[in-house]
């Protein structure tokens, strides 16, 4: 029995192995080894000089419940990279195009454009949410909030689901991953971890880096193919 179950512990590792092999811009992800250890950085090297905050911010009422959703995107992210790298290559790859594109850019504009926000309560109720909501906020600073990498990262998902044409007889599926995009960007606003300015600007960034993935023929100059600008 116990060598049985090593034959096909040997033969998973192997066919693993072999896809990953077949399949190499799955390579893409390796993005994050670069990604986290400059955001870490970041959070502790900058220090906010721009506070972020306009009138609606004031109308937007704290509500702890709404972790759960901000939660989800820790779901979300992994979720999308599995998926569409399995299904769609070429899903997968404007995923981390505009994705990783975003993170980029939001790092640089910390370095350049230092801020944070001042909109976190005091004080918040007792139960499983607020001690969520604590526990977030311990480990998460108020600063380099400006445009927002949840926000970012969470309508880049939404929006490759939008324009999949693998999803495009899966309904079902594509709206579910817009609506967690959705609840996840309002979440945000309704923990006090980002002004609506950081949501706004943090959607309007995976807008601009989308038209030029889902508009130039970047994978044809990746070959090596004669430079056109459209598709």
């Amino acid at each position: 029995m116990d060598k049985a179950i090593e034959r096909v512990r040997e033969y998973r590792s192997v066919d693993i192995r072999g896809w990953v092999a077949k399949h190499r811009y799955c390579y893409a992800l390796g993005y994050l080894l670069l990604f986290l250890p400059a955001f870490f950085i970041t959070e502790r090297a900058v220090t906010p000089r721009y506070i972020i905050s306009c009138s609606w911010d004031d109308k937007i009422p704290f509500c702890e419940t709404f972790v759960i959703w901000y939660l989800l995107w820790f779901l979300l992210l992994p979720a999308s990279w599995l998926y569409t790298m399995v299904r769609s290559k070429e899903d997968f790859q404007n995923l981390c195009m505009i994705m990783f594109g975003g993170m980029t850019a939001s790092i640089v504009i910390y370095w350049i454009f230092p801020n944070g926000l001042a909109l976190r309560p005091q004080e918040m109720g007792e139960g499983v949410c607020a001690d969520l909501v604590r526990m977030i906020h311990a480990v998460d600073t108020p600063g380099n909030v400006c445009p927002s990498i949840h926000v970012s990262s969470s309508t880049s998902v939404a929006m490759v689901a939008w324009r999949s044409g693998y999803l495009k007889s899966r309904q079902t599926m594509r709206w579910g991953v817009i609506l967690a995009a959705a609840g996840i960007c309002l979440s945000t606003m309704f923990l006090k971890q980002h002004s609506v300015v950081d949501v706004v600007c943090g959607a309007m960034l995976t807008v601009i880096l989308a038209v030029p993935v889902y508009c130039l023929p970047w994978r044809g100059w990746m070959e090596g193919k004669p430079m056109g600008f459209f598709l």
